[in-house]
């Protein structure tokens, strides 16, 4: 259900204008879930966001950073100082929005794990967003590593997924000799396509298969898709950028 202020079914409408956008909002009008805007910047916005973050995420896909554990993460020292625990720490004299785009977009220099990438996509998203200026302003001193997060990114739990959202498939009974493969995050693409860092662009079904190939010796417990879903606050990341 969707609950909006100020905003005639003609204006909707032509937010309604790309096949991403048309998925989102039918989505949601089914959902039981109430979502409310107070304007129809607020709905843009979010529309955008989404679209963009899919957008990050199959660019990071194209971009080619490799998947790999903490202890064999590696990063592009022009940008990032690696640290002792396999995370990343920008440069003082680098620019967020430029070191950003460099693992998206130069990404033979990177290898990480399935949790930092995810972040690094929400960031590429919110960055193409708001623009280089706001995001520098706002994101400064970024370090990378696995869920940390600069607070303006500002993740939130959803009721339900849809595209531009993460969420996380377990795998509860994973090999003990692997347990990079307890689970994967990935981001929801739309149309029962998902990217998860390591698996690449996949239906929840090939995750899901994927996962119970890394499974221990002998187990017949499933991997799953969880309830756990997070985006970013849209309302929020709007006002950082000016909106």
């Amino acid at each position: 259900m969707i609950i909006t202020f100020n905003m005639g079914a003609g204006r909707l409408g032509q937010l309604v204008t790309t096949e991403i956008y048309r998925g989102i909002m039918d989505q949601k009008r089914r959902s039981p879930a109430v979502f409310v805007y107070r304007s129809p910047q607020e709905l843009d916005f979010e529309l955008g966001l989404r679209a963009a973050i899919v957008k990050a995420a199959k660019d990071f896909y194209a971009g080619g950073a490799q998947f790999a554990t903490f202890k064999n993460s590696r990063a592009n020292e022009q940008y990032w100082i690696r640290l002792p625990n396999g995370g990343f720490r920008l440069r003082e004299e680098a620019l967020p929005s430029d070191a950003i785009a460099d693992i998206v977009h130069n990404g033979s220099r990177y290898a990480m794990e399935c949790a930092t990438a995810m972040v690094v996509i929400l960031y590429k998203g919110v960055l193409d967003m708001i623009g280089a200026g706001a995001f520098n302003r706002h994101f400064r001193n970024l370090v990378l590593y696995d869920w940390q997060y600069d607070s303006n990114l500002q993740l939130t739990r959803a009721p339900q997924a849809a595209a531009g959202d993460v969420v996380y498939f377990e795998n509860p009974d994973f090999d003990p000799q692997t347990p990079e493969w307890q689970g994967e995050n990935a981001i929801v693409l739309g149309n029962n396509q998902y990217f998860g860092h390591g698996l690449g662009i996949s239906s929840a079904e090939g995750i899901i298969q994927a996962l119970n190939g890394r499974r221990r010796s002998g187990s017949t417990t499933s991997a799953y898709l969880s309830d756990l879903v997070v985006h970013p606050d849209f309302e929020y990341i709007r006002k950082l950028g000016g909106g």
